[in-house]
């Protein structure tokens, strides 16, 4: 369906703030589990970009790759 995971995105969700609900303000990267979760139990992730970060997040944590995210938050910080 997709060929891997595009630089971008990753640094995006470093970036960009959940815009609504319980976690709003929080970075995406930062979301629990459970809440992603939450949205695949009612209806799935939202529509557009914000859906497609949603899952690279949700993808990144049930796989336990979160140390892909550690040198682009570094990077961030540093900039």
């Amino acid at each position: 369906m997709n060929d891997g995971i595009q630089p971008e995105i990753l640094t995006e969700i470093c970036q960009v703030k959940m815009p609504f609900g319980k976690y709003e303000g929080k970075i995406l990267a930062d979301l629990p589990v459970s809440y992603l979760e939450w949205f695949l139990r009612n209806g799935g992730f939202p529509k557009g970009k914000l859906g497609m970060q949603l899952s690279t997040v949700y993808e990144i944590k049930l796989n336990g790759l979160e140390a892909l995210l550690i040198p682009i938050r570094k990077s961030l910080r540093n900039t």
